[in-house]
């Protein structure tokens, strides 16, 4: 019988250690407001395709995307502002019971929270305005990246986040079967 067998589920010393959910979701909303705070900063400071220049490489410039990351689907007649905002939703909530499920994995609990977040700021976005306003712009000789924001960000790091724990879990079972193949192959000493 293993430890956690012998005592019962409530026995507060072998529970894992969960942050509760709303922990997170503050989180996330605090990631929404901010995103939500420039968003507005740039609309009212700035007309779309305006810029200023802040460095050599990096300017701050008002630039509207109907559609997807690198603009994917912009060209559309307007469909996509939905089914984006649907999408988002079901992410959400997809999120949220995965943060109430596994809130106690920091790590993951942390992507899931960037990701939510920022699929929340831009889904406010494409409600209020019908497009995202994306703001950052990087560039080096003469060539620029597709402008984003800190939503955008919130949601790569997001997803870096969970690549990381994927790969974390890759690694422990690895070496879980390397040591357990190891143990197998050993007999007893004669």
């Amino acid at each position: 019988m293993t430890p956690q067998a012998a005592f019962p589920p409530s026995a507060p010393s072998l529970q894992p250690h969960r942050a509760p959910l709303w922990r997170w979701l503050l989180l996330a909303l605090v990631l929404v407001v901010l995103d939500q705070g420039i968003k507005l900063w740039i609309v009212q400071n700035y007309a779309w395709g305006h810029s200023s220049a802040i460095t050599s490489f990096f300017n701050f410039v008002r630039v509207h995307n109907t559609g997807a990351a690198f603009s994917f689907l912009a060209g559309h007649d307007g469909w996509q502002r939905w089914f984006f905002v649907g999408i988002a939703a079901i992410a959400s909530a997809f999120l949220i019971w995965q943060l109430r499920s596994h809130g106690q994995h920091k790590l993951f609990a942390l992507a899931l929270t960037l990701i939510l977040g920022g699929a929340i700021g831009n889904a406010i976005d494409r409600l209020a305005y019908g497009y995202v306003v994306d703001y950052l712009d990087f560039h080096w000789a003469g060539r620029h990246f597709p402008a984003f924001n800190l939503a955008d960000m919130a949601i790569t790091a997001g997803v870096i986040g969970m690549l990381l724990v994927e790969w974390q879990r890759w690694r422990e079972e690895r070496r879980q079967q390397a040591s357990s193949a190891h143990g197998a192959g050993q007999g007893p000493e004669r």
